[in-house]
Formats: C-alpha cells, structure tokens, sequence
C-alpha cells in the first residue's frame, strides 16, 4: 500500500511540475545562419521553463533542416521532442531572388535515419495544437513565416490562440548594422507571409534587428562551448565549422534567434514598446503612429547579460544519449 501511495504522489508531483511548464511550439530555419543551431540549443537547454510540444522546419529545403533537427535531438538524448516540416520552398524567395543550393550545414546529418520527422505537416500541427491548447503555448518563430502565412490561410483564427507568438521579425529603428533600418531577412525571405502574420491579430511579440544586432557570439564563448565535449556543443562546433564554409565574413555570430527565447526566459534584460506595425511591399517593418497598437516590439536589450546567461545554459548542460 505504501508504495502505491508512493507512486501515486511521484505522478502527482511530475503532472504538477509539467503543469507548471510554458508549453512552446519552436518554428526556425535551422541550417541557414548558425544562429537558428545555438537557438535551438538555448530551447533544449530550457525545458526547466518549457515543454516543447514540438519543433517545425520553415522555409527553403525542409527536409533538408528536418534532418539536422532530429540529429541534434537523438544525439543529445532529446529524441522525444518531435520534429515537423513545412511545405518545401525551392524557388521562390523574398521580393526576387531564388535559393542557390543548399546549407553546408546538411552535411553533419546527411544519410542520418535513427529518427525521423514526423509525418504530420508543420502546419497541421500547429493548428491542431493551438486549437487543443488554447491560450496555453507560445509560439516562436525565428526565420521566414511560411508555415506561418499557411497556418493563416487554413484556419483564420488558429493563431489568435496562441497565448504570445514571439518572433525574431523586422527592424524598427536600427538594422543590421545598428543605423538605419534593414529590410530584415525573416521578412522579406517570405514577404506575403510575413503580411499575414503581422495583420493576423495575434498576440505578437518582435524581437527585432534593434535588440538582436548587438549580440555577437565572441570568439571567448565559442572557444569555451567547443572545448566543452558534450553532444550539444559538438554539434554546435560541427554546424559552426560548416557555416563558416560560406559565413567567413561573419567569423562571429550574432544571437539573433535566441533573443526571441531571451525575451520570454528573461524579460527584465529588454525594454519594449507597444505599436501598431505593418510591413510595406520592400519589406521594411513600419510604425504606424495613428493606429492602436498590434505588437509588443523590443527596442532595447542588455546584451552583456544575454549572452553570458545563454552561454552559461549551453555549456552546463550534461546532455547524453
């Protein structure tokens, strides 16, 4: 009787924990620019705060990012966190440019089938998750809003019950290079997309280029991440090292995808403001000044401490197969 009693309250303790949990849905382009690898490793290295309900490809080569997904998640032992892909898109891109190949960063899991994406699309299971959970999950999205765009055309009002979609999207009042505002990559990557996400009604939160620009990744925290040996920082030195095959103009990254998941693990580092934003058709995010707001925008950011919280989460973690 006492151990039935025992195991009852073990259960009711781990439901009451996972009840505590944020439930997060995480939509990136992992495989393009490293930082998507390092966002997704500040996510796995969260799930103190969160339940990831779910990881989803967008944009480009799908199944392409699908694999590199489900090999980071089986070699750090967080194969119980599905993978899902959205629609293929191997042409057309932004306002006129095409694809050009694919991602180095497909190499690491090139013939990789211990895991597998789930057969569900990345649309389909965002929707029926914030049907399920309304109210309940944040959705993240960290590259261009295809799936997103999709979720709006199929159901409507699907999006609007996401308790907060949290997007690393635009460029308000500094771009790329902290002066004047860019055309910024997740938006024009997508441009009719990335209009029906901002006039979706839902409960948006910008991380734009204006808190993300500053948050370069030092050689210090590479060398310490790299030097770590656990299969998390090996495949981030792995994904890295191919990354650089075309980024060596960029030998330091900047955290741009992780100050999305910054901003809901540790709002106190950001200011914000609330304004009404629209994007134009060259793909600049606008304020429109004579309309209530529609977005949350994160306008200011102590980087210093951003960084050195999202280091310190990546390198002490002890994931294992």
């Amino acid at each position: 009787m006492k151990k039935i009693f025992l195991a009852l309250s073990a259960m009711l303790i781990l439901t009451s924990l996972q009840a505590q949990k944020q439930k997060v849905i995480f939509d990136c382009d992992l495989g393009g620019d490293i930082d998507d690898a390092f966002a997704v490793a500040l996510l796995l290295c969260s799930q103190e705060e969160f339940e990831i309900l779910g990881i989803c490809m967008d944009h480009g080569n799908t199944p392409g990012r699908g694999r590199v997904a489900v090999k980071m998640l089986y070699e750090t032992g967080n194969d119980h966190i599905p993978v899902y892909l959205g629609r293929h898109t191997p042409t057309v891109v932004g306002l006129h440019n095409k694809l050009e190949g694919d991602s180095p960063q497909f190499l690491w899991a090139e013939g990789f089938d211990k895991l597998l994406p789930q057969d569900k699309s990345a649309v389909d299971f965002i929707i029926e998750s914030l049907n399920k959970y309304p109210d309940e999950i944040i959705l993240f999205t960290v590259g261009p809003v295809d799936n997103i765009g999709d979720v709006v055309d199929r159901d409507p009002g699907a999006l609007k019950k996401a308790k907060r979609v949290v997007s690393m999207f635009g460029s308000i009042e500094k771009g790329y290079d902290g002066n004047d505002p860019s055309r910024e990559w997740n938006v024009v990557g997508s441009l009719a997309a990335s209009k029906k996400f901002i006039d979706s009604g839902a409960n948006i939160t910008l991380a734009p280029l204006d808190v993300t620009y500053q948050t370069n990744f030092e050689k210090e925290y590479l060398t310490a991440v790299f030097n770590r040996d656990t299969p998390l920082t090996d495949a981030l030195g792995a994904l890295y090292s191919l990354w650089f095959l075309h980024a060596k103009w960029a030998v330091i990254p900047k955290m741009h995808d992780g100050v999305a998941i910054g901003m809901v693990l540790w709002p106190d580092l950001f200011k914000t403001k609330e304004a009404y934003v629209y994007v134009d058709d060259k793909g600049f995010t606008r304020i429109d000044e004579s309309k209530d707001p529609n977005c949350t925008i994160g306008m200011e950011i102590d980087a210093d401490i951003f960084l050195d919280k999202m280091y310190r989460r990546i390198v002490m973690q002890e994931f294992r197969r």
